[in-house]
Order: C-alpha cells, then structure tokens, then sequence
C-alpha cells in the first residue's frame, strides 16, 4: 500500500512539485530561523562603523564596476585562507551591508582584510595600471576612475536610505555629506572604500 502512495506520488508532477515545495521549506525554516535570534547574527562586532560619505561612494563604483564578479569578501575558516588573509570573515562585520559583497567568484584575492595592508599610493597605481604592481595581475585598469568626479548630489539620500534599514547614521552624519564627497574623483573613493575593509576585525 505504502509502495502504491509512493508511485503515485512519484508519477504525479504536480504533487511531487508540492511535496518538493513543502519540503525545502522546512529544510530552509530549519536552517534560517535560529540565525534571526543568534546575537552574533544580528549585532555589529565592537569596532565596525558605517561607511563614511566618502567610503560610501567608493562602495557604490565598487559595485558599478563588477568588481564583487572576481574578488569575495568573505574568507572562509580554511587554514590556506586565513593564514594568507587573515581572520575568517564573521557575521557581525556585514550587518550594515546592503547588499551584501561577499561575492564566490575567486579570480582575485579576497578583500576582506585589505583595509590598511598597502597604502593609498599603491592602490592607486594598482587601479590604474595593475601590472605595474602586480606584473601577474590579468585585472583590468581603472583610469577613467581617476578622471570621473564626484558631485555628492545623491549621497545624503543613500545615507538616509542606509539609516532605514538600521545603519546608525545620525543627523550630523547626513548633514552636509554630499559636499564632504563633492570634488573627489572616483578613485580616491574607491580608494578609501577598500582602506575599510576589515578594519573592524583583525
């Protein structure tokens, strides 16, 4: 009996597809509903800050220019990642991320912990002409990004935007950010953008 309610099942489309649906819902219910209680989920880990106005642009070009399409930002708990990179990547560093740039595509190093390792000089060659640093490097370069320029006209609305899904700008931070931005080029942004990363955890 149990056979023939199985076959049934199994030569039905559309009570397989209900069954399946049903399934991988308890499945997903199972694996992601603890996560929303676990504090370490949910609360920043004690250093981490928003983005500076500045930063904040530098992230936007970061994702213009597809640059999560080769680099992750999330180093795995693997003893070859963390002993090139350095701490594995923790939950509470992302909680202010929208999206989120963890990326799995790993043409480039991870840029999780970049923040600080070289200096800005360095990134600005490296953006403009990767070789030159790096002679092994099948990165593209970047020189537009050291002409275009920024105009701050939409950063106080991102801030505000970032402020309703729980980022703690406050009025002061939003007060006056676009013209903090306006000026700089694109790749001072980008730039300090990734001087950030990591910085938090180490």
């Amino acid at each position: 009996m149990k056979r023939i309610k199985h076959e049934l099942v199994e030569k039905n489309v559309g009570w397989l597809a209900v069954f399946a649906i049903i399934a991988i819902s308890l499945g997903g219910l199972v694996e992601i509903t603890p996560l929303l209680f676990q504090r370490q989920v949910n609360e920043p880990v004690k250093n981490l800050q928003p983005y500076t106005p500045l930063q904040l642009e530098g992230r936007d070009i970061y994702i213009r220019e597809g640059c999560v399409g080769c680099h992750s930002q999330m180093i795995r708990p693997f003893r070859h990642e963390t002993e090139r990179y350095g701490h594995y990547s923790v939950a509470g560093e992302h909680v202010w991320e929208f999206p989120f740039l963890w990326g799995s595509k790993r043409t480039g190093p991870d840029l999780a912990r970049v923040g600080g390792r070289y200096s800005d000089e360095w990134h600005h060659v490296h953006l403009i002409n990767p070789r030159a640093v790096v002679p092994e490097s099948n990165m593209p370069a970047f020189p537009w990004l050291a002409e275009n320029k920024l105009d701050g006209r939409l950063t106080e609305r991102k801030m505000r935007a970032f402020r309703t899904l729980g980022v703690p700008y406050t009025d002061e931070d939003i007060e006056g950010a676009g013209a903090k931005v306006a000026g700089h080029t694109e790749l001072e942004a980008l730039i300090a953008y990734l001087q950030s990363l990591g910085t938090a955890l180490r």
